[in-house]
């Protein structure tokens, strides 16, 4: 292999790596942002990932529970908000104030959580 060749790869393989992070991150349009529902109850899951934390927040619904699933902003933002890995965990009672899916599915964008001790805490 030429040596032209082998930098042509090796550009095309570097720019596919710096790319990847940029492509998997992804608008917030779906969220209905004009628009801010509260909600009550039980923290299903929390998950601490990147891109995104998630809380999955089980809300009784006319005698039935109706999980909605919960996009934060990214754990590395929410530090610096106060949040930590184990700020609310499965189990626990909460009230929350989110941004609706546009689509209206249950779920949306989590705008500002009051946990268990007391503390309200932005997700962004």
């Amino acid at each position: 292999m030429s040596v032209k060749i082998a930098r042509s790869v090796l550009a095309l393989a570097v720019l596919g790596v710096i790319s990847a992070p940029a492509s998997a991150h992804h608008s917030f349009a779906m969220f209905d942002q004009t628009k801010t529902v509260v909600l009550q109850g039980e923290v299903g899951k929390f998950e601490w990932t990147n891109p995104h934390a998630f809380v999955m927040l089980d809300v009784p619904v006319n005698g039935k529970t109706v999980r909605y699933t919960l996009e934060c902003s990214s754990p590395a933002l929410m530090r610096h908000a106060g949040w930590k890995f184990n700020t609310i965990k499965a189990g626990e009672r909460v009230r929350v104030a989110m941004h609706p899916l546009k689509n209206g599915q249950t779920g949306g964008m989590l705008a500002k959580v009051k946990v268990p001790d007391g503390r309200l805490l932005a997700a962004w």
